[in-house]
């Protein structure tokens, strides 16, 4: 099957030669480019609890102590594993939903109540004020960027019109307007017909489906493999 992977290529390197050492040709298309907001150092006994709601929040957290088992919240999987692999233990994962992290947080311990959001300087939902509204105490701390890439190189455009794809991996909602931009910009549409396009939440599947993208489906970050295996057999 040909595999279009649109995360930037430090966080999709791995999962990407998985896929082609199972015979899979795959194409890396970046949408986003992220980068350091130069966040100060934290110091984690501050806080009773910490906020993630992407991997890349994980990637560029700078702490000043060693404070390893504070409760961390993480509204998925992957970005529970970054977490862990930083030496972090005291962790819980929502379903990739940050709607579902949310009601986790709400229905945590009662001491839990002084918090700090690391995240991305553009969200698509204010966790921080719908917790503030539930009695929480939330620092929101910027430490990563993300800039949209809506340009095509000439090698990556050939790839795409020599290797149809069947599949198109979605990670976040501005990742999916970059996708849709980049689609129309290159008049890909045609080619992108039969594209099955992975999305980690119904958010970013209920944007897509909105600029015209029927065929769509929800999946886990972790699970690529796996939802690719049935597809193929299915």
């Amino acid at each position: 099957m040909n595999i279009i992977f649109t995360r930037p290529l430090k966080d999709a390197e791995d999962l990407m030669m998985n896929f082609f050492s199972s015979g899979h040709k795959v194409i890396h298309m970046p949408t986003l480019s992220i980068s350091s907001a130069d966040m100060l150092p934290i110091n984690t006994k501050d806080y009773d609890g910490l906020i993630f709601t992407s991997a890349n929040a994980v990637r560029f957290l700078k702490v000043e102590n060693d404070h390893k088992d504070i409760k961390c919240f993480c509204v998925g999987n992957l970005t529970e594993r970054s977490l862990r692999l930083k030496g972090f233990y005291n962790t819980v994962a929502a379903s990739g939903s940050v709607y579902a992290l949310k009601n986790i947080i709400i229905n945590s311990e009662k001491k839990i109540k002084n918090l700090a959001y690391l995240c991305g300087d553009v969200i698509s939902y204010d966790l921080d004020k719908e917790l503030l509204k539930e009695g929480f105490k939330v620092s929101k701390i910027i430490n990563y960027k993300s800039t949209k890439i809506i340009d095509l190189n000439t090698e990556t455009i050939e790839l795409v019109k020599k290797y149809v794809a069947n599949i198109a991996f979605i990670y976040s909602r501005r990742s999916a307007e970059s996708f849709d931009e980049i689609v129309r910009k290159y008049s890909l549409s045609e080619l992108m017909t039969h594209c099955k396009v992975m999305c980690i939440s119904k958010k970013i599947e209920e944007f897509l489906k909105s600029k015209g993208w029927n065929k769509t489906e929800i999946f886990n970050p972790g699970e690529e493999l796996i939802k690719i295996g049935k597809i193929k057999n299915g």
